[in-house]
């Protein structure tokens, strides 16, 4: 079981600190996630937040690249319709050679419609489009049209892709799948065997909403307000260009209370040795290789986010194998 960490670079407002700081803060965080042992560092993209999240991950992507010797990088995800298959191959491939064949390429479909307004991109669309994307990275890669090549032959690909449907779609196409739901298994392992590939070569990786505490009581009223920000930001620009009404804001305490039910918001919140534990459970019997865990709730204190990751890295990662968790 290996464990990621994982970066948004969200700068919000009501915390707003010197962006110079906030993303050379964010390297100096994968530095000290490598020297900690952590197996890879991922980055997340957005367009048009209020809190400037993270806009280009493979730039961001290609400086972690040059600060590291050993962790993977990922990309998780990046929103692979607001882009040309020939841009994102030389990109990816500029990230894969400074960081000597360590680049995970995690794609996915987006969702908000003002960011596909702004790249002037189709989002009805974005799941053909995606699909399509992973055949012609590969095929660009393969036949030498991208100079120089990627170090890797391939690079690895994953899919963000979410339900049944998608879990399918990934495995037909060969590809990692970006998501640890127990219930996207089997139709994953389906499209596998539909792609005349062997569904033992299943691989889940992918985000587990959780924060661990040595002292959880002392730390939830600085969490549960940057988690509650997250969420509701989150959920605001969902609905955002589609006439829906906004939603309500999240209950943190019901988020805290739910763990890893389903949901969007729920948080498993605890000490590293009770996330370890319900972690333990929700995984069983799934292929994981990688589970990405956020660096930091948007804009928390440095020190909040330091001592997290070294939570992560020195308690949380050890105890993930202890219980059984095996490497795949």
């Amino acid at each position: 079981m290996r464990l990621g960490v994982y970066f948004d670079l969200r700068n919000p407002p009501e915390w707003r600190q010197d962006w110079s700081r906030l993303y050379s803060f964010a390297l100096e965080l994968c530095e000290e996630s490598e020297r900690l042992g952590a197996d890879s560092v991922w980055f997340s993209e957005h367009h048009l937040f209020e809190d400037g999240y993270l806009p280009q991950p493979l730039t961001f992507a290609a400086a972690a690249a040059a600060r590291t010797r050993r962790i993977r990088i990922g990309t998780a995800v990046l929103i692979a319709p607001l882009r040309g298959a020939v841009q994102l191959a030389e990109e990816a491939a500029v990230v894969d050679i400074l960081s000597d064949g360590r680049l995970d390429l995690g794609l996915g479909t987006g969702y908000r419609q003002p960011e596909f307004d702004a790249y002037g991109a189709d989002a009805q669309r974005r799941y053909g489009a995606t699909d399509q994307m992973v055949l012609d990275l590969r095929d660009t890669w393969a036949d030498g049209t991208v100079t120089p090549p990627p170090r890797q032959s391939p690079v690895p690909i994953w899919l963000g892709y979410g339900g049944p449907q998608g879990a399918r779609r990934a495995g037909r196409l060969g590809a990692g799948l970006l998501s640890v739901h127990p219930g996207q298994l089997a139709p994953y392992r389906e499209g596998l065997e539909e792609a005349g590939l062997d569904p033992a070569s299943a691989r889940m990786s992918g985000p587990v909403h959780a924060w661990v505490s040595e002292d959880p009581e002392r730390d939830w009223p600085l969490v549960a307000r940057h988690h509650a920000y997250q969420w509701d930001s989150y959920r605001r620009y969902m609905v955002e260009g589609t006439g829906r009404p906004r939603p309500r804001p999240i209950d943190p305490d019901r988020s805290r209370a739910n763990g890893l039910k389903p949901g969007m918001g729920n948080l498993l919140y605890g000490t590293p040795e009770e996330v370890a534990k319900q972690i333990k459970e929700h995984v069983r019997g799934l292929p994981v290789d990688t589970l990405l865990f956020w660096a930091s709730l948007a804009g928390m204190p440095e020190e909040a986010v330091v001592r997290h990751v070294r939570t992560l890295c020195t308690r949380l990662r050890p105890l993930l194998n202890l219980f059984g968790l095996a490497r795949h």
